[in-house]
């Protein structure tokens, strides 16, 4: 019964695993609630400011700030959005194929790109990668705040108005429902709003004390409540899909104790079907 013995260890290891996986998807349940309400919290404000800005794009101040206006592109920068742990199935590795092929473009057209990490599995991927990693920021925690976000998203629009880096994006997973993440980059500068035909010819704003005080501070908030909302959606959608993840995980481990529970079974009746018919070849024999 060796062959038993080994196949009865198998099963044993299988189902500490599967023991494990369980308690993860339970877990990971249980905070993407947490992530969820999270999102749907912070969305409202994101749109409102998302409103706000596409209504700037509109009206006529005596000041433009930089962070506006379009200029030939020599060099980029992304903001990329990640998991700080892993055990979520595709989730980051399919955000780094579709950025893959942006940066090709990029590089076909003669652009340089720079790269400002949120999460350890990108900071690790981009290094390994071989791109300028310019600033990065991890182990943010389930609950993120927006203030351990400033200083390396102010890296990149430092970088912005020296003229160092001509664009922005911003490449997360946005979350679509809890089977379902989309790896999604969008253009944070220079800021492009939503164009509003009814309001495109009347609209503006009053400023106090002056529009440039007002738009430098507005513009920038705008920026970093954008990748607060992606780093807060990125945080849902890991969630949603380490939650996945462990289910198959679990699902899978059950399986193979079934397979191996008959292997067992077919291996156990075959040593004493063995024993039996020595014990009758003996009698026999007497």
């Amino acid at each position: 019964m060796a062959g038993a013995k080994e196949i009865r260890t198998q099963i044993a290891s299988i189902k500490k695993t599967q023991k494990i996986t369980s308690a993860m998807e339970m877990v990971a349940a249980a905070k993407m609630r947490k992530a969820q309400e999270r999102m749907l919290a912070t969305r409202p404000y994101a749109e409102k400011m998302r409103s706000v800005i596409g209504h700037l794009q509109l009206a006529h101040p005596e000041y433009r700030a930089a962070i506006m206006r379009e200029r030939e592109i020599q060099r980029v920068g992304y903001i990329i959005i990640s998991s700080d742990r892993g055990l979520c199935g595709g989730l980051n590795g399919n955000l780094f194929r579709h950025l893959m092929k942006e940066f090709k473009a990029h590089h076909d057209q003669g652009h340089e790109v720079d790269f400002c990490t949120i999460g350890t599995k990108a900071l690790g991927f981009f290094r390994r990668f071989g791109g300028r990693v310019v600033a990065h920021a991890t182990q943010l925690g389930d609950a993120p705040h927006i203030e351990d976000l400033i200083g390396t998203v102010k890296v990149m629009l430092n970088a912005f108005e020296s003229g160092e880096i001509d664009r922005i994006y911003v490449a997360y997973n946005r979350f679509v429902n809890s089977m379902t993440q989309t790896p999604t980059v969008g253009q944070l500068v220079p800021i492009t709003g939503d164009q509003d035909e009814k309001l495109k010819h009347h609209w503006d704003y009053i400023y106090e004390p002056d529009s440039k005080e007002v738009l430098d501070t507005l513009l920038t908030r705008y920026i970093e409540a954008l990748v607060y909302q992606s780093v807060v959606e990125n945080g849902a959608c890991e969630q949603s899909a380490r939650m996945v993840s462990m289910k198959s995980a679990t699902d899978t481990a059950g399986g193979l104790i079934d397979a191996l529970q008959l292997i067992y079974n077919k291996a156990r009746q075959a040593a004493i079907t063995q024993e039996i018919t020595e014990i009758v070849s003996g009698a026999a024999a007497v």
